[in-house]
């Protein structure tokens, strides 16, 4: 058996002190979330954080940098994540567009706000983004290459 971690990322998005959120039914419970997704065959860390943000929130998102790298393991589904999450800034919103149809919706909250979600956060790497966004984490985004 070959174990593989699940690659996301996430994109953090901040506005006047408020989070760009989305929310999600995940096994029949609505939860909040980054702008998060899985990387795709072939595509480019940052790429797929573009892509996700699009997808889920309708918002062109542009990365400036590396929040951080972060390793879950989701105990209840046997299942372990590698997480890679960026910071930018949204660029602007296309509000007609359709979101992908697990999303309700998205919400702008504030750190304070999220914290009191508790356990209707997707995962703790929500808080912990958001934590380490707040206490300055902000790594070059060329730490990340590409090797063809």
């Amino acid at each position: 058996m070959i174990w593989k971690p699940r690659v996301t990322v996430a994109a953090v998005i901040e506005d006047n002190g408020r989070f760009l959120l989305v929310e999600e039914w995940i096994a029949g419970k609505r939860v909040y979330n980054q702008p998060a997704g899985h990387l795709e065959p072939g595509e480019s860390l940052t790429a797929a954080v573009v892509r996700e943000t699009l997808e889920e929130t309708a918002w062109h998102f542009q990365p400036a940098a590396l929040v951080g790298l972060y390793r879950w393991y989701h105990s209840e589904t046997d299942t372990t994540y590698l997480r890679v999450t960026f910071s930018g800034r949204g660029l602007f919103h296309e509000s007609g567009r359709q979101l992908d149809e697990d999303i309700e919706g998205t919400v702008w909250l504030t750190a304070g706000e999220i914290r009191e979600q508790g356990g209707s956060l997707r995962s703790p790497l929500v808080l912990k983004s958001i934590d380490d966004y707040l206490a300055g984490a902000a790594y070059p985004l060329a730490l990340l290459a590409d090797v063809e």
